[in-house]
């Protein structure tokens, strides 16, 4: 035990009851959500440790229980980024996988935990949710009835007022825009002819898809735009190039390559779009389970997704003015086209102006919002008047 405040007990993550009590908590927290999709458990199970997961590998890092009555009701990771915080020259935590029933004095308790483990190592600030294993970024706090689609995501509407209550205050928004083929969106035709024109007038670019056969190589180029185009972002941070290789990795049975696409200046990538099919209906169908039987239902039905995520549109700064941008999404939907897909563009910061207005001027529209919240670390003892 390493903490116990009115009836709770708070303990940190070692045995291998105590790991699995951690993993498969979100199985209590929905089980009457029709929203919620499960993680493919095998990979959930296994990418919580060190060794097998890119970002933990350069953190510090501890598992939290809160347990009533000797019972689950609450998780939490709390980790210290090392990357992040010699980029930035800062001493900010995160904490991540949060979960908890409607039980304010247990999400107090996770929360406090967090903060005093933080405040030990010497933090100033503690920033989340950012779930460092399932590339997952904020509390929804508006859409919360919209499908959660892959690496997104999804919570019980509570978990605002929680994190509020013990003092956070936003740090950022960010946002998710759609535009569904299947029910009429089409771009309009002005980002088509401006597509033609600046290919004819500028015949050293080009655009292509991905060679999937090459697929490390790809993820090379995709790791070199994004970490030169994405720099000025907030909550950036250096990609490492195993973190591109994990999420390849990841992403590499599902790719279509009708999504994914690069422009290149003379044969050289200077701009990438990154998207994929959202197969979170697949896991939802075979409850996160490839085993025994699940893996034949994911490929069954893989071909027949209609939902896809465009997860990244980068190009590199110096291009930026020359309508790339345009390329990349002109030849995104031409190809998906046929398919008649509804495409999400996710984790859209608030304060984009420029790429809000793009995907405003491409017809898609806003559907849902994420929450990110940071808390200055309280220098006093827990308890301290």
């Amino acid at each position: 035990m390493e903490n116990s405040i009115l009836g709770l007990k708070i303990i940190h993550v070692r045995t291998k009851k105590e790991f699995k009590e951690f993993v498969y908590l979100p199985l209590k927290i929905y089980k009457n959500d029709p929203v919620w999709v499960p993680p493919l458990w095998a990979e959930e199970y296994s990418e919580y440790r060190k060794g097998k997961n890119a970002v933990l590998a350069h953190s510090d890092y501890q598992l939290f229980l809160v347990l009533r009555d000797n019972k689950t009701v609450g998780r939490v990771i709390v980790y210290i980024d090392h990357n992040f915080n010699t980029f930035y020259q800062s001493k900010t935590g995160f904490f991540g996988a949060f979960e908890c029933v409607d039980d304010s004095s247990a999400g107090r308790a996770l929360l406090e935990k967090a903060e005093e483990w933080l405040k030990a190592k010497g933090m100033d600030a503690i920033r989340g949710p950012i779930d460092p294993v399932a590339e997952k970024w904020g509390f929804v706090v508006a859409g919360y009835d919209r499908d959660q689609v892959l690496m997104s995501p999804h919570n019980p509407q509570y978990y605002n007022e929680m994190v509020m209550s013990y003092g956070f205050s936003k740090a950022k928004d960010l946002l998710v825009y759609s535009a569904d083929m299947g029910t009429g969106y089409r771009m309009p035709e002005r980002f088509e002819r401006f597509s033609r024109f600046l290919l004819k007038r500028k015949p050293n670019l080009s655009v292509r898809k991905m060679d999937v056969k090459n697929i490390q190589s790809e993820a090379r180029h995709i790791w070199k735009i994004m970490n030169t185009a994405i720099s000025g972002n907030w909550g950036f941070v250096p990609i490492e190039l195993a973190e591109v290789e994990d999420l390849v990795k990841k992403l590499k049975t599902i790719v279509d390559a009708d999504a994914v696409w690069f422009v290149e200046d003379k044969g050289v990538p200077v701009g990438c779009a990154l998207g994929f099919p959202d197969i979170n209906r697949i896991i939802k169908k075979i409850r996160g389970r490839m085993l025994p039987f699940g893996f034949v239902r994911f490929i069954t039905d893989l071909k027949k997704i209609t939902d896809y995520r465009l997860w990244a549109l980068a190009v590199l700064e110096e291009y930026h003015g020359m309508g790339l941008d345009v390329l990349l999404y002109a030849h995104l939907y031409e190809a998906l086209l046929p398919k008649e897909i509804r495409m999400e563009a996710n984790y859209i910061l608030e304060d984009n102006v420029l790429i809000k207005n793009a995907l405003l001027k491409l017809g898609m529209r806003e559907i849902k919002k994420y929450r990110v919240y940071e808390k200055r670390i309280d220098k006093r003892s827990i308890g301290d008047d």
